[in-house]
């Protein structure tokens, strides 16, 4: 049966597969390995997350090609918008953006073409894509997953995002000394060490105004298991995002134990080496071609803020990028795509494709 974008599109949106549902996400993903019955769907499960890779062979590829990489987890949203509405030209929904419809569009692309071409292709669809990817991709790849090129679908516009930041998630432990609240000066406040820490490391990444190609600081989370009004809390604990341009990989860890007090501690939750893909690739120059011949609009190459999974496949030999179709409002109550984006989006996808010799 023909894959319909738009109502492959709307069928995933419906299925709330927020990062902790894994009902959930089981369900969207079983609902799309059923697309295949007459491929070879590879099975997947790292502590409990599941994956799939699919493929037109017996035997998985020693190295494919080409893969097609995508996610059916997303960033949660309020409880409307997992019901899909179209206005116009746009499809609003969670995950219409980040990336379902995109998605929807690698699982028709490659279901239309993966018996003309000559060469190993892939499908990768993960469910833990918003967490790191740990579990999907990292895991495939440690089984043995390799790939010349790959191509992550998040939404970049019909850019082509051929490098990324890299992703440090760290929590920090602070250790103070208890006293009574009335007299502060005998014990030693573990938040004040948090506040003078975060202000240190601010002042060193400050936040910055506007979008720009610079190392970033999220502080996520502050917390300690104080409960008193009345008493100095002495161990409070920091949670932080930190997105670093390449060239601060080997220095980033050790730049932020340099600010902190001899009491604290820390540890490293990841520390992902940034995506990059020279601009010369072929992959890179043909897929920038023929985006710029089908939209009519020169396509250009930037660095993305965020990460995608293609990352992974960077310490294994692989190159990727991020591409993917026109959309606006990610995470927020009015995140959406383009239709005719996606009609597009499909367009270069096949060409790209069936281009590959």
């Amino acid at each position: 049966m023909p894959i319909d974008i738009m109502q492959l599109s709307q069928a995933l949106i419906r299925v709330k597969t927020d990062p902790d549902k894994s009902g959930e996400l089981a369900t969207a993903l079983d609902y799309l390995a059923g697309l295949f019955p007459h491929l070879t769907v590879e099975q997947f499960t790292n502590e409990g997350v599941r994956s799939i890779l699919v493929y037109a062979a017996p035997q998985r590829p020693e190295l494919f090609k080409i893969i097609l990489n995508g996610h059916v987890d997303v960033i949660p949203g309020k409880d409307f918008q997992y019901i899909p509405r179209i206005d116009g030209d746009k499809l609003y929904g969670v995950g219409a953006l980040d990336m379902k419809a995109n998605l929807a569009v690698l699982v028709k692309v490659f279901a239309e073409v993966v018996h003309e071409v000559r060469y190993p292709l892939g499908l990768q669809i993960v469910t833990d894509e918003e967490l790191g990817g740990f579990h999907g991709t990292k895991y495939q790849i440690t089984q043995g997953v390799r790939a010349d090129f790959v191509i992550a679908g998040e939404t970049t516009n019909f850019a082509i995002a051929h490098q990324a930041k890299g992703i440090l998630w760290i929590k920090v432990q602070f250790q103070g000394e208890t006293a009574h609240g009335a007299y502060p000066w005998r014990g030693d406040n573990a938040l004040i060490q948090v506040h003078t820490f975060i202000a240190q490391l601010l002042q060193k990444h400050p936040t910055p105004t506007q979008q720009t190609w610079m190392t970033t600081v999220n502080v996520a989370r502050i917390e300690t298991p104080n409960l008193s009004f009345n008493k100095v809390p002495d161990c409070a604990e920091v949670w932080l995002d930190i997105r670093f341009v390449p060239s601060e990989y080997a220095t980033i860890v050790t730049d932020i134990i340099a600010l902190l007090p001899e009491s604290a501690t820390y540890t490293v939750l990841a520390h992902e080496a940034a995506l990059y893909t020279a601009p010369d690739n072929p992959y890179v120059q043909r897929l920038q071609q023929i985006t710029t011949t089908v939209t009519g609009q020169q396509c250009e190459l930037y660095g993305a803020q965020g990460s995608s999974d293609a990352r992974h496949y960077m310490a294994v030999g692989g190159a990727g990028v991020e591409f993917g179709p026109l959309g606006g409002g990610i995470a927020s109550d009015a995140e959406w795509t383009s239709i005719t984006g996606l009609a597009t989006y499909a367009m270069i996808l096949r060409e790209f494709l069936l281009q590959q010799k």
